[in-house]
């Protein structure tokens, strides 16, 4: 009988998995046989400069999960539950936070990561993994099309990519990020801020670098949104003000005019009555002044002349 022709179908799917229950790296070089995607550089067959490996527990979507396609294009060992590592680990589980001092473990020994959902973390059995080196990232942000823009939230080759450049190694996380349509976006978005952790030695002072930068964007985010609130009224001024002003204005210009005409009126009225006026022989009429003179009996005194020759 031919070797291998009494097993079963279910036997055969038993092998395909590694001793943590698994698909072996075997199952995804298969399903990855096919994929021609994006990848440059490091996935053209070319060895990647340092060691690199992760623990995965198929929490992600096989076809979105950055580490799978890492294993695809051959990048990126798979530990199985119960190996260490001797490099730096990335972890949740890190005391520590990465930093430029690293920089000879992760060249001597590579780096490595926990492939698992952040919602889903107690379920990792950390004192499994890892190793003497396991690290935290420090304040970063994300810009995986999954958690683009959340900072904390990095996928597996942007952990990968944020150690290799705060060690230094910018080249190395560069050559992981091409291949991903978005990857080089990560570099773009944390440029100022890897340049300071860059400017850092231990971890110590890279904690204080992010804890600087976390207070800077808190404040910054306090005056913008002071500005939203005040911002509107201080650049327009006090338009009730400015209404009023317009009416007074328009007040004393109504004023104005309406004082000038009663003058006009007022000076052609005392004109006609300053004209003199005469009767049908030609005698001057004099008007009787508005306050009416008598004599001494009370007799009203009036003045007539006489013009006529």
């Amino acid at each position: 009988m031919a070797k291998g022709k009494n097993k079963t179908s279910e036997d055969r799917n038993n092998n395909s998995r590694t001793s943590n229950g698994h698909k072996s790296k075997q199952h995804h070089v298969r399903k990855g046989r096919q994929e021609t995607g994006a990848s440059t550089g490091s996935g053209n067959g070319e060895k990647f400069p340092t060691k690199l490996a992760m623990w995965d527990f198929d929490h992600c979507d096989p076809k979105r999960c950055s580490g799978k396609k890492l294993e695809r294009l051959g990048l990126i060992k798979n530990l199985r539950v119960g190996q260490k590592f001797a490099g730096v680990v990335v972890s949740p589980n890190g005391k520590g936070v990465v930093c430029p001092d690293d920089k000879e473990i992760v060249e001597s020994n590579g780096a490595a990561v926990v492939e698992c959902s952040w919602a889903r973390l107690d379920e990792i059995p950390f004192n499994k993994i890892g190793g003497k080196n396991e690290r935290l990232l420090p304040y970063l942000v994300a810009a995986n099309p999954v958690n683009y823009g959340k900072p904390w939230k990095l996928n597996c080759v942007e952990a990968l990519a944020a150690c290799f450049a705060i060690v230094g190694h910018i080249d190395w996380a560069e050559l992981l990020l091409e291949n991903f349509s978005w990857g080089l976006t990560f570099l773009k978005i944390n440029e100022e801020l890897i340049r300071v952790y860059q400017k850092c030695t231990d971890s110590t002072s890279v904690q204080k670098a992010q804890d600087e930068w976390l207070e800077k964007i808190e404040n910054e985010s306090k005056e913008r949104k002071q500005k939203a609130q005040t911002g509107d009224v201080w650049m327009t001024g006090n338009t009730l003000q400015e209404g009023l002003d317009e009416a007074s204005s328009d007040s004393d210009e109504d004023t104005d005019e309406d004082s000038d005409e009663d003058s006009e009126e007022d000076t052609d009225e005392e004109s006609e009555e300053d004209k003199p006026r005469y009767d049908s022989l030609g005698n001057l009429i004099e008007e009787e002044d508005k306050e009416p003179k008598y004599d001494s009996l009370g007799n009203l005194i009036t003045k007539t002349t006489n013009l006529s020759l």
